[in-house]
């Protein structure tokens, strides 16, 4: 583990995407809007948001264009000091997770907001680059395992035990569905202001404490940016926000979420540290079960954020409550990663 010397591996990386962040707000927002990246709002979705049509959208290039500039200059930083190799798998393994669903997401927003077309890629179309970028994934990790045979690649660990599940070729499945599954599951909660950016910055702030704990540098330096830039995103998203991060925002943070617990080998914490994200993915799901099933629908809308506003919350309310079940949850998995 760090000494306390090394807490500058976290407050320097977190300062520096904060002001990035902070700075290419002015510069993006305006371009932005004038480029009319706006987003348009569902009708049928709550009444209240139709006056936030037209807020420029794509935002997540902000938080793109803040971890890169931190990310790799950092971690390269701390692997010369370390006397490692400058070649970082796990650098690049983060960062093409990341950017890798970021351009999907960004396609799917252009087709949305420049093109005109509503629904965007399809979703075979999404499918298909999710299922490419988790191959290559997989790919690395065997490149890894070959150079590295005393490491564990395709091992998963349950939480709180001393058992271990050796997987082999069947991680396969599961590195896929872990990637398809948590970006989707980020994606659907992008729905209010603020609202991703401070659950997500939660989850990573848990992911930044369990790389310190496990002495890796990248997943520290790597995580701790990704808070950076959401919180200097959060200047201009937090209600009434003046930019949303789009599918090009959403989708990266569930890639690089998915990434993170793959190098940390916490694969079945992820639905604890993302449990916010697992309940809004189970709301939809039990909502149109329920209504193709039963004809009623079990919520007054889904995902769960909108049934609480139309329940009578504000946005505020519902954004900072999830904030704080996402910190209580991001904490517990902390403590079973830590302390078992």
């Amino acid at each position: 583990m760090y000494d306390l010397l090394d807490l500058r591996m976290i407050l320097i990386p977190l300062a520096v995407a904060f002001g990035i962040g902070v700075l290419l707000g002015p510069m993006f927002i305006p371009t932005l809007r004038r480029l009319k990246f706006g987003q348009s709002i569902r009708e049928e979705g709550p009444q209240a948001h139709l006056k936030k049509a037209g807020t420029p959208t794509m935002g997540g290039l902000i938080i793109l264009t803040s971890v890169v500039l931190t990310a790799i200059p950092f971690s390269s930083w701390a692997l010369l000091e370390s006397r490692e190799k400058v070649i970082n798998a796990d650098l690049f393994f983060l960062l093409f997770a990341t950017l890798g669903y970021g351009i999907i997401g960004f396609l799917d927003d252009y087709i949305k907001v420049v093109m005109k077309r509503s629904l965007g890629l399809t979703a075979n179309q999404k499918l298909l680059g999710q299922l490419f970028i988790g191959l290559v994934l997989f790919w690395v990790l065997l490149q890894v395992r070959a150079t590295q045979p005393d490491k564990f690649i395709f091992e998963v660990a349950i939480p709180g035990t001393d058992w271990i599940i050796q997987l082999n070729w069947l991680y396969l499945p599961l590195l896929l569905f872990m990637m398809i599954g948590t970006s989707n599951a980020v994606n659907l909660t992008d729905g209010l202001d603020g609202l991703l950016a401070g659950t997500a910055a939660c989850a990573y702030g848990a992911y930044a404490i369990i790389g310190w704990y496990q002495s890796n540098q990248t997943v520290t330096i790597f995580s701790i940016a990704v808070v950076g830039a959401l919180l200097g995103f959060l200047v201009y998203n937090a209600h009434p926000a003046k930019v949303f991060m789009g599918d090009t925002g959403s989708l990266a943070l569930g890639g690089g979420l998915a990434a993170l617990a793959v190098i940390t080998k916490t694969e079945l914490l992820l639905p604890i540290i993302g449990g916010i994200f697992v309940v809004e993915t189970l709301s939809v799901m039990i909502q149109v079960t329920s209504f193709k099933l039963r004809g009623k629908r079990v919520f007054r809308m889904s995902p769960l954020h909108h049934h609480f506003e139309l329940v009578g919350w504000s946005e505020w309310r519902v954004v900072t409550t999830f904030w704080f079940v996402g910190f209580l949850l991001a904490a517990l998995g902390v403590y079973l990663e830590v302390f078992f």
